[in-house]
């Protein structure tokens, strides 16, 4: 075992400073080198977290030792981080969505399963004691369908990559790729997409390329159907977030407040406080050798961008699209 792990971050901005702050309260997490394409973000990073700088990740994994790499990066940003580190070895924790396009990700997949290193992706959702309470209660039922929405509003100002729908792959794969691996989670692999978007009323705002309305529609390896919506277009707040499963005569509504309706129809079983965090799994993973701990492995997060690559797709076909599960 492991007395201390030596992490590597390539990309330093918006949500590696999250996973940064959740490894500074883990004992056994040594930062050992920081990688931005913006030499003062990476500067920055260092002077807060610790370890060495560096604009290049190639650089990077040649001359720092590392137990494991972060990938950080926009969903356009993508290289052969990934590749080289598991070809030296190196686990690998890459935030969601994995890439924008499938081939890539197969081409990832393929090399972390041959180098047998321990893989994470992003999906915190998993890691909340709701939806770990949920997915425990689905095992054994039938579901017939599951629902949810996601409405919001639009990251950053107008010269944000979010809103170029080339480099994010829109709301549905960039954000609402959470509520669809939450889904995968509890129902089982997506089989099958119908997509339809729209841009109503977002089109005058600069640099927006974005539909401000996805509607997907798909059916489940199951044979179970479901749907998900998601809006960014409630750009002064209003949103709303939920996931519905439903069985027979039976309701399983998920988010903060987990409930079953009707009123007595099932036992939840009591929900903790609290779950080990997602890179707390991580780095145990790492030490140890043992996988358990991780939630969602490169596999499991490629298959539900999968989803919603194929749901991109039927948006601009007009046409069903079959998802990709490996």
């Amino acid at each position: 075992m492991k007395e201390q792990v030596q992490i590597g971050f390539v990309g330093t901005g918006g949500i590696a400073g999250h996973h940064l702050r959740q490894l500074a309260d883990i004992p056994a997490a040594h930062i050992a080198a920081l990688c931005d394409v913006a030499e003062g973000r990476a500067q920055e990073a260092v002077s807060e977290h610790g370890g060495q700088a560096f604009t290049d990740y190639r650089r990077m994994l040649d001359e720092v030792e590392l137990d494991a790499l972060y990938v950080c990066v926009p969903p356009f940003a993508h290289e052969r981080a990934e590749i080289l580190a598991a070809e030296r070895g190196i686990h690998l924790f890459v935030e969601k969505p994995v890439v924008m396009h499938l081939d890539q990700g197969v081409e990832i997949l393929a090399a972390v399963e041959e180098a047998g290193i321990i893989s994470s992706v992003g999906y915190s959702v998993r890691y909340t004691p709701w939806l770990q309470v949920a997915q425990r209660f689905v095992q054994g039922r039938k579901i017939a369908m599951i629902s949810s929405n996601r409405w919001s509003g639009i990251p950053g100002d107008e010269n944000h990559w979010w809103r170029v729908y080339e480099k994010s792959g829109g709301q549905l794969l960039e954000q609402a790729t959470h509520q669809v691996d939450a889904m995968r989670w509890l129902a089982g692999d997506i089989a099958e997409v119908y997509a339809r978007y729209g841009q109503q009323v977002t089109g005058d705002l600069a640099n927006m390329s974005v539909p401000d309305a996805q509607v997907v529609a798909f059916e489940l390896a199951s044979g179970a159907v479901g749907y998900i919506s998601t809006s960014c277009a409630l750009t002064q707040g209003g949103g709303a977030s939920d996931l519905r499963v439903v069985f027979r005569d039976m309701v399983l509504e998920v988010g903060a407040e987990l409930s079953v309706r009707p009123d007595g129809a099932a036992e939840l079983g009591a929900i903790p406080a609290a779950v080990q965090n997602i890179d707390a799994a991580f780095v145990a993973a790492v030490r140890t050798g043992a996988r358990s701990t991780v939630l969602c492995d490169y596999r499991e997060g490629l298959k539900s961008a999968a989803a919603c690559i194929a749901a991109n797709e039927s948006a601009q076909s007009g046409r069903a699209v079959v998802c990709w599960n490996g």
